[in-house]
């Protein structure tokens, strides 16, 4: 009767988590059609009063590309997305063309006005010039008055000097901004560029049609425009924490009710395995093979901490390193694109890889050719890496002279998917290659009587690794930044945070069931239950990173209720490290995984803290129209990157080292250093720099508006200047950690080494 429940529960699962998976992916794209039709329109002209043509959509269109060839969101920020050293552009316009019209002011006032009501009347006026939308649907054409026409042509030569670097004060903003040496542009990009943020200011202050509230939602905030939180910012921000509070008491109840009977039917039927049944198996050739992705994993990760110093470090000194030139050669925006596409690129080759070992020695053999596609999958990552990374450094120092050829093989200027389209596709390509392999790896499994949810849910999860990463290809080299940056999220948020988890859940549970420590039936409930609760409220919480990015408040209140649903699963974390601390104790021999268990520990103790705490911090609308863009970010994807997902590829690779090495000469002391480096010196760079940093400007954003708080005046300021100082010890001790694990790994590796005094065994110490 029991195994009946059990087979009817994973069905039921199954069956909510195919109808949810259809209804939320459903309503993600009626919004995405939403954000289609209402996105800020790209005029044909902006034309003064008189008739002058300011800009054309040929100039706001080449714009983009502009800004996208030298970088794009690595050097700044747009609507808020990208980094954080030089200013939001958008913001830094708006807040300077408001300030230009105010001050070329003329009209007459009515006399007898103290000066506090005539500043009142000007104001009123200005914000009735700037938020009028002049727009006209059918001849495209946007209108301005002649002084507001005055007032962009102004602004405009700030923006050109600052590019072209053509004075002194121009010199010293390119320096607080990170500027690259050798990346100026020529007087005609710098006009193009400057279309651009003025159409993406334009959206951001210019009311939508028969509404009082902008394209972004009235963000940012700028009082002298009357920039300010819309009422369905406030309520929604409401709504979501009440659906938090109540969603988490009925998790937490359902959880710890189904807790008693998981609990006690953890254990496999048969009883705990009695020996390492992972280590009785047979490493075949193409698993053998894997052992270079891992290596490319250390070296990928060592290179991104090392980047990541030295953009730390561009904050302080802008286009030097400690006195010398190295701006010249790596500027700040190759190394934050390097920094951050690495991030993402070595977390996932540790669990492609762990795919590719896990899959035959599950099925129990190797396909035909299954070691030929593993070094094929291998060469074209290596392939992949190396030349979009050359393009990308290519273009912010101006070597590609055709945009289009920029946005092939260059720079696309879009976070996280900065890769030329050229290698965007031979990624993708590469992925579905990664499918297959291990669909070929697995297909024995499924051949097998007996329960295969979990086999399924790793097919489907890898899958759906592929198909998602495809979203990236959903943009053009023109297409609206507002429904491009619908679809990059689909990339950031659905296949890096969403479905890479999934799969790598699903297959750390596949791997607890063949060690004999964890029951199939009860793996299964619990995978599907966790992955329903993740994903429930992930497909839908994309939306919380669109809120003021051009799109319609429907997207507000979704994101912002459904979004929330994200943390409810991070409050039962202590259940699920009560289990696993549960099953490595039940048998002598797991304490071989010791060290795999703890890193899956720090997983689940940073998706509470960075993906959960500093994820929440931000997540209300309310919070993030005040903190979109600032360290507070910083501080949540820096502890949920690595503390979540970094250190998830950190165990998943020891896991895989363990029949890919001899694990008694395992040395105890390198892993034991760098375990508690890498976890003290992520708390530290995060707690006593980048957060920090982001309450400041976040409370610098409150009190004078958004243009403020990123300004290159309060970023240089001394406090935090003083913050970025701050960062150091962090830095290092996390460096520490970094450089243990690469020396741990080549130890483990070094055939014929003789075991020292803490590697002959594996001692109780180390529990």
């Amino acid at each position: 009767m029991k195994s009946y429940q059990t087979t009817f529960s994973i069905k039921r699962l199954w069956i909510i988590l195919s109808v949810g998976m259809v209804v939320m992916f459903g309503i993600l794209l009626l919004l995405g059609q939403q954000i289609y039709q209402q996105a800020p329109p790209i005029p044909e002209a902006v034309k003064s009063q008189s008739g002058e043509t300011i800009f054309t959509r040929a100039d706001i269109e080449a714009g983009q590309n502009v800004w996208q060839s030298i970088g794009g969101m690595q050097q700044g920020s747009i609507w808020g997305h990208g980094s954080y050293l030089a200013p939001d552009w958008s913001a830094d316009w708006l807040h300077r063309e408001a300030e230009t019209l105010l001050a070329l002011s003329t009209a007459p006032l009515p006399a007898g006005l103290s000066p506090a009501q005539t500043d009142a009347v000007r104001e009123s006026a200005l914000k009735e010039e700037m938020r009028r939308n002049s727009y006209d649907p059918a001849s495209g054409i946007i209108t301005v008055s002649n002084i507001r026409a005055q007032a962009i042509g102004q602004v405009q030569r700030h923006f050109v000097s600052l590019y072209v670097g053509s004075d002194a004060a121009s010199l010293k903003l390119r320096r607080d901004y990170a500027f690259p040496v050798h990346g100026t542009l020529t007087p005609a990009e710098a006009r193009q560029l400057t279309a651009f943020y003025f159409w993406t200011a334009w959206g951001a202050t210019t009311n939508r049609p028969d509404q009082t509230i902008t394209y972004t939602s009235n963000w940012p905030h700028e009082p002298l425009v009357g920039n300010s939180p819309t009422t369905g910012t406030l309520l929604w921000s409401l709504a979501s924490v009440i659906l938090l509070l109540a969603a988490a008491g009925a998790l937490i109840a359902y959880y710890a009710k189904q807790f008693d009977v998981w609990r006690g039917d953890i254990l496999p039927e048969g009883g705990m395995a009695t020996s390492d049944l992972l280590g009785q198996a047979v490493i075949t050739p193409s698993m053998r093979a894997t052992a270079k992705y891992f290596w490319v994993v250390c070296a990928l990760f060592v290179g991104q901490v090392l980047l990541g110093i030295v953009t730390a470090h561009y904050a302080v000194e802008g286009q030097g390193l400690y006195g010398l030139p190295f701006a010249e050669y790596l500027p700040y925006t190759v190394t934050r694109t390097w920094h951050t596409q690495l991030a993402v690129l070595w977390i996932a080759t540790a669990w492609l890889a762990t795919g590719l070992y896990v899959a035959p020695m599950l099925g129990g053999r190797d396909p035909k050719f299954q070691r030929l596609g593993v070094n094929f999958l291998f060469i074209s990552l290596l392939i992949i890496v190396v030349g979009s990374f050359a393009g990308q450094w290519a273009a912010v120092h101006r070597f590609f002279g055709d945009l289009t050829a920029n946005f092939w093989f260059g720079h696309q200027g879009y976070e996280y998917v900065d890769l030329g389209r050229f290698w965007q596709i031979y990624l993708l390509i590469g992925l579905f290659l990664w499918v297959a392999l291990v669909v070929r790896g697995l297909w024995p499994v499924l051949r097998r009587e007996g329960s295969k949810s979990l086999i399924y849910l790793v097919l489907v999860s890898a899958l759906a690794i592929g198909l998602l990463y495809g979203a990236g290809l959903m943009w053009g080299q023109h297409t609206n930044i507002a429904v491009m940056e619908y679809w990059r999220w689909w990339v950031v948020h659905l296949w890096v945070e969403g479905i890479f988890e999934v799969f790598a859940t699903a297959i750390i549970s596949l791997l607890f069931v063949q060690m004999g420590i964890l029951r199939t039936s009860t793996a299964t409930v619990m995978v599907l239950f966790a992955t329903i609760i993740f994903l429930f409220g992930g497909v839908l919480g994309t939306f919380h990173h669109l809120y003021f990015s051009g799109t319609p408040t429907s997207v507000i209140a979704v994101g912002a209720t459904i979004s929330a649903l994200e943390v409810v699963p991070l409050l039962v974390v202590g259940f699920e490290a009560y289990t696993r601390h549960k099953v490595e104790h039940e048998a002598e021999w797991e304490r071989i995984y010791h060290w795999p268990f703890m890193f899956f520990a720090a997983v689940l103790f940073w998706n509470l803290v960075g993906a959960g705490l500093f994820g929440f911090l931000i997540n209300p609308p309310i919070a993030l129209y005040y903190m979109q863009g600032l360290n507070t970010t910083a501080s949540h994807g820096h502890a949920a990157l690595f503390g979540v997902y970094g250190m998830l590829g950190l165990g998943l690779t020891l896991y895989c080292m363990r029949g890919l090495t001899d694990v008694t000469r395992w040395n105890q002391k390198w892993i034991r250093i760098s375990f508690w480096s890498l976890n003290v010196g992520l708390g530290m760079m995060t707690f006593l720099s980048l957060l920090p940093q982001g309450i400041l400007q976040t409370y610098a954003s409150i009190e004078h508006g958004y243009a403020y708080a990123r300004s290159a005046e309060f970023i240089q300021s001394p406090i935090m200047q003083a913050l970025v100082w701050a960062r150091v010890p962090g830095d290092i001790v996390f460096a520490v950690g970094v450089f243990a694990f690469a020396w741990f790994m080549v130890q483990a590796f070094m055939p014929g080494r003789r075991p020292g005094p803490e590697t002959a065994t594996v001692p109780k110490s180390v529990l």
